[in-house]
């Protein structure tokens, strides 16, 4: 008896010793595990450590991510060389997996029995000699699977594989299967540090976009680059991330960015118009998750992103239009104060230049004047006529001046007024083109006024062609509107210019050739008469006016004020 004692000490020991080593891997794969590495390369290393630990050539890790599982696999080749792979899957509705033509079916079978049969299926699994065909080939002998659950929920499988028969023994067994309630937890545990750290990075891009959107320093542009940036650091893989932003045609985009490969893209949709996309693409293969390569809640993300960055021009279009708002009843108030001190102004002139032209023309008409002394009257006439169609100028620009409403043909004024530039067009250089629609209805307006505007825009057309061009002058009916287009090809105007031609007094021309009140004039006759003009104009390329009156105009009475 006392010889045997030795023997049962020495497997006391040997066991104890297996404890122990089982202990340490525990302890080592949950270190691991709390770092919250990616699947693939968690799988990869577990499987590492577990072959390493177990001396066995073959190690299959089957892990449930998001509702799915992903197969992996570790072997020893000859020469002790390791080969890893991610096993492509095809899973059914109920998450089964479907083998690949070079697969065993028996293995896979009695794998998807395993995880999702009933609970009485879910047992440790051991083959000790090739037995039932389920191994499929000779190349192993001995199989262990174990599943891997947590509060009766699994996580995934473990399969140990060996080309040795009868490899495990039951007490080793017994050790693996309370290895593998730690390995379940294990796994849990793994998914969630990700699913933490990939809720971290979530809220610091959108904590990111909105610290963006509330810098009023910046331009929709600089924001769109902004957010284009912070993208990436959300995604899983952001090392091989790229973003991009398309919005109204303009693209705004990370260094690197390159179509195709695989993308994730959500529409930027306002007012039921698509406007634009956010995309985000990976420049390399990655493992298929829930979406191609990318996570189900990237793709929540994502579309969060592009409902923000909607939320965010609709806001900054709002600022800008309160900002446009308040900027034009500045100048309306602006233009009623110049109206009101114009039409002082102009009331108080016309007595003085009425007596300066009657005492002029009765001076005139004295006989035996000297000549020169007749010149110089003339010209206090031609000044005293030019005051008076400023001052006259003034009252309709601060409306002031009566007019007689009646039906107008606007061919017939524009005729008119091309009468009298024909002989100066030929002879500055200009070439005249002419179009008038043969059906132009005629239009409720007053003649002196319209004639004022036609007059006006030719004026100043011919001004902008000193080395000669063309002007084309055409009108036409559509959509309930007539249309009084005036074109040149002259020297044009810059953006900065163009905001400012309807302001009162503001002129680019030579002082004493310009009043400053010829555009604004032209405005005001044009809105009094329920009418609308829209100016284009490139620097170098001329400038085209557009009118457009509508068929019935406004109701105005004869001799009331415009």
């Amino acid at each position: 008896m006392e010889q045997k004692r030795p023997k049962q000490n020495n497997r006391s020991a040997s066991r104890s010793k297996r404890v122990d080593d089982f202990q340490a891997l525990t302890y080592q794969i949950l270190q691991y595990s709390n770092q919250g590495i990616p699947r693939t390369l968690y799988q990869k290393e577990i499987s590492r450590m577990i072959m390493n630990f177990s001396g066995v050539e073959g190690v299959e890790l089957w892990l449930k991510d998001h509702g799915k599982y992903f197969r992996a696999e570790l072997k020893r080749l000859p020469g002790k060389k390791i080969f890893f792979k991610i096993k492509p899957r095809l899973q059914n509705e109920k998450g089964e997996v479907f083998p690949r033509l070079d697969e065993e079916t028996g293995l896979l079978s009695l794998s998807n029995q395993m995880i999702h049969g009933s609970m009485d299926s879910l047992q440790t699994h051991h083959i000790k000699n090739g037995s039932k065909g389920l191994l499929g080939t000779n190349e192993y002998k001995s199989l262990l699977m174990i599943p891997l659950r947590v509060a009766r929920q699994n996580n995934g499988l473990l399969l140990l594989k060996s080309v040795r028969p009868n490899f495990f023994k039951k007490d080793v067994i017994r050790l693996y299967e309370d290895f593998s309630r730690t390995l379940g937890i294990a796994l849990a545990h793994r998914r969630v540090q990700v699913d933490l750290r990939e809720r971290i990075k979530e809220l610091t891009c959108l904590y990111g976009i909105a610290r963006l959107a509330t810098q009023s320093n910046l331009s929709m542009g600089e924001i769109l680059q902004g957010i284009v940036e912070v993208l990436p650091q959300a995604w899983l893989y952001t090392e091989i991330a790229r973003a991009r932003i398309i919005f109204d045609g303009a693209s705004f985009s990370t260094p690197g960015f390159q179509e195709g490969g695989y993308w994730q893209k959500a529409d930027i949709v306002m007012g039921g118009n698509c406007r634009g996309s956010v995309e985000v693409v990976y420049l390399e293969d990655k493992p298929e998750l829930d979406e191609g390569p990318f996570l189900q809640e990237e793709r929540a993300l994502l579309d969060t992103v592009a409902k923000e960055i909607a939320n965010i021009i609709i806001g900054k279009q709002a600022e800008q239009d309160k900002l446009t708002l308040e900027e034009q009843l500045r100048h309306a108030d602006r233009l009623a104060t110049i109206g009101q001190l114009a039409a002082g102004v102009a009331h108080e002139l016309n007595e003085p230049l009425g007596s300066i032209l009657g005492f002029s023309q009765l001076v005139k008409k004295w006989t035996g004047l000297p000549q020169q002394v007749n010149q110089d009257i003339e010209k206090i006439l031609n000044a005293s006529l030019y005051a008076r169609e400023i001052v006259k100028k003034l009252l309709i620009f601060a409306r002031q001046m009566p007019y007689r409403k009646i039906k107008v043909n606007l061919n017939q004024l524009v005729e008119e007024g091309l009468h009298f530039f024909e002989s100066r067009c030929a002879k500055e250089g200009i070439e005249l083109v002419c179009s008038l629609s043969a059906d132009l209805p005629e239009i409720d307006a007053d003649p002196s006024q319209l004639n004022q505007i036609v007059i006006n825009l030719m004026v100043n057309a011919l001004q902008a062609m000193p080395r000669g061009g063309r002007l084309k002058v055409q009108t036409f009916f559509r959509n309930n509107q007539i249309s009084l287009i005036i074109e040149d090809t002259g020297i044009g105007m810059g953006e900065e210019v163009l905001k400012k031609i309807f302001t009162p007094f503001f002129t680019t021309k030579e002082v004493g050739k310009g009043t400053g009140l010829g555009l604004p004039v032209v405005h005001g006759i044009i809105t009094s008469h329920g009418g609308s003009i829209h100016v284009e104009s490139k620097v170098g390329q001329g400038t085209r006016f557009e009118i457009q009156f509508p068929m019935t105009g406004p109701s105005v009475n004869e001799s009331g004020s415009g």
